[in-house]
């Protein structure tokens, strides 16, 4: 196969196929690609153009912010066609519809969030006259031009007649650049700074160029010093012709620079057409010392060929846990792009030999005896589906996770509530580090210091922080005001913290974190605390306006917030409505039931708002809701809501994503959807069912153990539950445990086009 065949395909599979094909590996390995073609990496990165989405009027929570990122599951970095220069807040570093790239990053950005990259750098190859302007050396794209994968990315900078390819392991990155035409090559290195810090040098003789981006804060401590960096080492196989540093434009000789404006590093040789080069980096958030050795470590000489081929295993084996049989090829490719997108984080953080920045420290670094330490967990979105998913397909990585959280607590005195960029934030609401905790312990999982995380949960539940450490992000927020009035009284606006007010919603979830806690409470035998949080953990009906049906603002003196707008989003609701949030009682379904006076009040309350399309699925609060059928006699609703969710929410497609996809939690409700289940309350084990998408699928665990999920329709338009049998026998129930999950198995749903009015 000549080169200009190659570079000519447009259909990413055919490419793959056939450039695997044309290697080592022969075409009996690329054949082996089976689910990795059905990946969109690009599914996204742009606007959303779902139907809901279209009524949202704050155009951020419609950017689903996720990027085509290249890197086995939960690695350290990522790497992206970079399309923005800065690592600024909301702003992710690839837009489908950006015109120009400005070269290769090696990214920390958390996978569909508002948050912000942080100690990344970039790679950008020119041709031609070395330039050091961004303005002057972006590059013009087409898509027609691109490829990606989760393993592989490629591009045709046809300006510069180079092509670009790119691959990666957990903490290190592949680049080959190919030459269209004979001409000079330039590389330019820069470690990104929005506050004009970091360091870069190069080293001509050795061919290598390393450095560092200091890593800042937002929310609490916005700004400030983070107590680590982004650290990298380049090394490139071909001897330089020349080389130096830069700065806004300014071109020096020198071998170093650093804390300057737009700062960087360049180097320069003469390719001949069709000859390639090959950058090796390897990252670390510890020291230049360790990114070289995570390279020698995971890559050493490997060719490129080589990593691509260990990459795309590590995917395969990922995304087979989960085998679809199905004659629909487009709902193939949202549920494995879905599975892809709910395996970006939590982040990687330790090097090869184990070491790791002190969470909250200073540049002090730790070493972790077992397993990995990991970070970035944009908790108040995981805790409800993405993070179960792991506890369901892997929970020796979850019980890292769970690791990872208590340790965070140990060394800085409090378990964290949002812990991002390796410290305190308090970004968003609630206190569900305790409740994936929680979450974790009742599904098995614990070997971690269960009595240091008992501790940690506990302080959080009980104790206010001192002024400074609570400052810093520590602790709940309005945790007083919590305990003193079992609710938190619009009097109190929370002023420290990024979400100020919203006392309604963090009484909910507070709520819920309680009797999280609880559940751990009571099977470590500690019957004081089990019965006090028990009893908190009903404050949510101290929110509840009986007289109107839903949860509303309340005064220290008992009095409700006036006026009452049910459907617009209220100072005391987290990026939501009252009518919205009055759903979030997931730990005690029967309770709220009997505030709204019946199960048939429930489902009139349901039908009002999906009737209304008050429905808002591109943001967390109400991802529970559409389960919530299950609680009254007409559990068919479900079926057709989520069907209806899983068809008009998700696309192919940049904008197939609804809203914010929140380190995949908007993903990971797919993934579970589709299967014919939803983790409601994920600490009690149970999930909701609903109708399966797919014909049959069959869900591997570590243990070897398999589960067969079978749909049997009378037509092809069936998608309400007649009836369920659970390793052949009739199984009634409209909910499943974790355990007869894991036991594997078989469950058959037999759907039909008009629904059973009663299903118990």
């Amino acid at each position: 196969m000549t080169k200009k065949n190659i570079l000519g395909y447009k259909n990413t599979a055919i490419y793959l196929f056939l450039v695997l094909s044309s290697l080592n590996f022969g075409s009996v390995y690329a054949q082996q690609l089976d689910l990795i073609k059905y990946v969109q990496p690009f599914s996204g990165t742009s606007a959303s153009t779902t139907m809901a989405s279209q009524h949202i009027e704050d155009k951020t929570e419609r950017l689903a912010n996720t990027i085509p990122a290249v890197a086995p599951p939960f690695s350290m970095t990522q790497w992206t066609p970079q399309t923005q220069l800065t690592e600024t807040k909301c702003l992710a570093p690839y837009y489908f519809n950006n015109k120009k790239i400005y070269g290769f990053r090696a990214s920390h950005w958390i996978s569909g969030s508002c948050t912000q990259d942080y100690g990344s750098f970039t790679i950008m190859p020119i041709s031609g006259k070395l330039k050091t302007n961004s303005n002057d050396y972006a590059a013009d794209y087409n898509h027609e031009n691109e490829a990606s994968t989760p393993s592989y990315y490629r591009i045709n900078l046809n300006s510069y007649k180079l092509q670009v390819e790119l691959t990666s392991t957990l903490r290190c990155g592949v680049m080959r650049i190919t030459a269209m035409k004979t001409d000079s090559l330039y590389l330019l290195v820069s470690p990104n700074s929005d506050e004009n810090k970091g360091y870069i040098q190069i080293d001509k003789a050795k061919g290598e160029i390393s450095g560092y981006n200091p890593v800042h804060r937002i929310y609490q401590g916005w700004g400030e010093a983070a107590g680590f960096s982004g650290y990298f080492f380049i090394r490139i196989k071909k001897v330089l012709k020349t080389g130096g540093v830069y700065s806004e434009g300014n071109v020096s000789q020198n071998q170093n620079i650093n804390n300057q404006k737009n700062i960087g590093a360049y180097a320069g040789f003469k390719l001949q057409k069709g000859e390639q080069i090959i950058i090796y980096s390897g990252t670390s958030f510890t020291s230049i010392d360790a990114a070289k050795r995570n390279l020698e470590s995971e890559i050493n000489n490997d060719s490129f060929e080589t990593v691509l081929a260990k990459t795309n295993a590590a995917w395969e084996k990922s995304l087979s846990q989960i085998k679809v049989s199905d004659l629909n090829e487009k709902k193939k490719k949202i549920f494995y792009t879905a599975l892809y997108h709910a395996q970006q984080h939590p982040r990687l953080f330790n090097d090869v030999d184990g070491k790791y920045p002190q969470f909250a420290g200073n540049y002090q670094t730790k070493t972790i005896s077992k397993g990995n330490y990991y970070d970035d967990f944009s908790m108040w979105d995981i805790y409800r589906a993405q993070l179960p998913l792991i506890e369901l397909l892997k929970p020796d990585l979850a019980n890292s996770f769970a690791n990872s959280l208590v340790l965070k607590g140990q060394q800085g005195s409090w378990l964290p509530i949002f812990p991002c960029w390796n410290s305190y934030t308090a970004a968003m609401i609630g206190d569900h580090a305790t409740a994936f905790l929680a979450s974790a312990y009742n599904k098995g999982i614990r070997d971690y210091d269960v009595k240091e995380a008992y501790r940690l949960m506990r302080q959080n539940a009980f104790q206010m922080p001192d002024s400074a450490d609570y400052l810093n992000g520590k602790g709940r927020r309005g945790i007083n005001s919590y305990l003193k009035y079992g609710y938190i009284p619009i009097e109190d606006s929370i002023p420290n913290a990024f979400h100020k007010k919203e006392q309604v919603s963090r009484t909910l979830e507070y709520a819920y974190d309680d009797y999280a806690l609880a559940t751990i409470a009571k099977d470590l035998g500690k019957k004081e605390d089990y019965n006090l949080l028990s009893k908190r953990s009903l404050n949510y009906q101290n929110i509840f306006d009986a007289k109107i049906g839903m949860v509303r603002g309340r005064f220290e003196n008992g009095n409700w917030y006036s006026p009452f707008y049910p459907d617009h989003r209220e100072p005391y609701i987290t990026e939501g409505t009252p009518r919205q949030y009055t759903f979030y009682v997931p730990h005690d379904m029967p309770g709220l039931i009997k505030l709204m006076g019946g199960s048939k009040k429930l489902e009139n309350e349901l039908d009002s708002l999906f009737n209304n399309k008050e429905y808002w699925h591109g943001n967390e609060p109400g991802h529970q809701i559409p389960f919530l059928y299950n609680y009254t006699a007409s559990p068919w609703k479900t079926q057709i809501q989520v069907s209806r969710i899983l068809d008009e929410e998700y696309d192919e497609g940049a904008g197939g994503l609804s809203g914010n996809d929140d380190a995949g939690q908007m993903s990971a409700w797919y993934v579970f959807a589709a299967l014919g289940f939803y983790p409601v309350d994920p600490v009690s084990g149970n999930y909701q069912l609903t109708s399966p998408t797919f014909k049959q699928t069959t869900i591997s665990f570590n243990d070897g153990k398999k589960l067969t999920i079978k749909a049997i329709k009378s037509s092809n338009t069936s998608i309400y539950i007649s009836k369920i049998t659970l390793n052949g026998k009739a199984f009634d129930k409209t909910y499943i445990t974790h355990n007869n999950l894991i036991k594997g198995g078989e469950i058959v749903f037999y759907l039909t086009e008009k629904p059973k009015i009663k299903y118990h």
